[in-house]
């Protein structure tokens, strides 16, 4: 249950995480997480003392999520829209882990003067996935602004991945395989090299729908294309490998 200091307002629901006894508060109506954040936070390494930045952040759902999958120090979450990062905020103090996780509201161009440059091990970002030619803009702002690259493009999320990364720091991203030609393209010009990519199927059977990819700041040219993620072994039902990076 939330804490007495933890304010839930009338359009807002609290849900269970199912690890560690975390919970995040969500619209009722609005733009909620989705499996590709639960899987980013799968699929990005952050080791102990380490420091994570997570752009666009939203709900705050991958640092939170982080901070109980792993030993990483610091864990903050950057969002532009102030309404969505005071119920990020909030989520941070019902689960009581201000010590290690941050919500700051603030433009993604504008990192680099809130943070400075080479501040962080890693960063992550689960972007907008649709530039202005692909897709219906929705009409729910929140939920547009989460989907369409409204408020900042591929390259302003590569850009300051690689501005506030250390050498040798690592960004991980979530994002579509019709674009994937152009996001390995945007990220080798900022000097962040592909290291792992992970397809993501809904089924064996279906096209990806997803990819996970891990770049390094100023890493050698080497990838590894990892073994897919298959989500459902059959209809309602997750594969093995789903429930565990659930946590079930």
């Amino acid at each position: 249950m939330p804490t007495e200091r933890t304010e839930i307002k009338e359009d807002e629901r609290v849900d269970d995480l199912q690890r560690n006894n975390l919970k995040i508060i969500q619209k009722t109506k609005g733009f909620c997480f989705g499996m590709d954040a639960v899987l980013l936070s799968g699929f990005a390494v952050v080791k102990p003392e380490e420091t994570l930045l997570d752009l666009g952040t939203g709900t705050g759902i991958i640092p939170i999520l982080l901070s109980a999958k792993t030993e990483g120090k610091k864990f903050i979450g950057l969002e532009i829209q102030e309404e969505v990062a005071d119920m990020a905020a909030r989520s941070v103090r019902m689960n009581q882990i201000e010590d290690r996780v941050h919500i700051i509201k603030g433009d993604i161009k504008e990192a680099d003067q809130i943070f400075g440059r080479a501040s962080f091990d890693v960063v992550t970002s689960n972007p907008p996935y649709m530039n202005d030619a692909h897709g219906l803009k929705n009409p729910n702002l929140p939920k547009a602004i989460a989907r369409h690259e409204l408020l900042c493009t591929l390259e302003d999320v590569v850009r300051t991945a690689a501005t506030l990364l250390k050498t040798g720091g690592r960004f991980y991203m979530v994002h579509r395989p019709h674009r994937l030609n152009e996001i390995l393209q945007v990220l080798t010009a900022y000097k962040l090299e592909p290291k792992r990519i992970k397809m993501v199927h809904p089924y064996a059977d279906r096209e990806a729908n997803m990819v996970l990819i891990e770049s390094v700041r100023g890493g050698k040219p080497m990838v590894k294309v990892e073994a897919p993620i298959i989500v459902y072994q059959q209809e309602g039902r997750y594969s093995d490998e789903i429930y565990e990076i659930y946590g079930y």
